[in-house]
């Protein structure tokens, strides 16, 4: 029963640390295709429009990490492996998606969605970014 506990223990701490490597790696792109820095935009401005891209980012790369666990079967090595490889793949989807979304729509989007004002386009790139992790993790079944 121990052995049992201190092993998943560590598979926890482990998909976590991937996790939480994916998160940052995702927030350092929104920070890379919006202008601006995301610190400074949500921590000392607290714009809202910056807050809720980051927000579904994260959900989304969640949403992946989830699905890979699952799908790992209790397999560690190939748990972490899948999460890592898929989570990569999620980020570099949601970026294009973006980019697409982007052209799709008048003006800058990225300009558009750290503004001051709320803009209902935020919502419309979040739900991507949602949908992208979800596509992604149904991928892994």
């Amino acid at each position: 029963m121990f052995r049992t506990l201190a092993e998943e223990t560590v598979a926890s701490l482990a998909y976590s640390g991937v996790g939480i490597v994916l998160m940052a790696l995702g927030y350092l792109l929104v920070d890379a295709i919006t202008p601006g820095k995301l610190h400074e935009l949500i921590w000392m401005q607290r714009n809202r429009n910056a807050s809720i891209l980051v927000a579904s980012n994260i959900l989304g790369v969640g949403i992946i990490v989830v699905a890979a666990i699952v799908a790992s079967e209790g397999k560690l090595a190939q748990g972490l492996l899948y999460s890592f490889a898929y989570g990569v793949v999620g980020l570099i989807v949601m970026a294009v998606a973006f980019l697409v979304l982007d052209l799709l729509t008048p003006g800058k989007l990225g300009t558009i969605l750290v503004d001051a004002e709320p803009h209902p386009a935020v919502w419309v790139s979040a739900a991507v970014h949602i949908a992208v992790g979800a596509v992604i993790a149904a991928a892994l079944s």
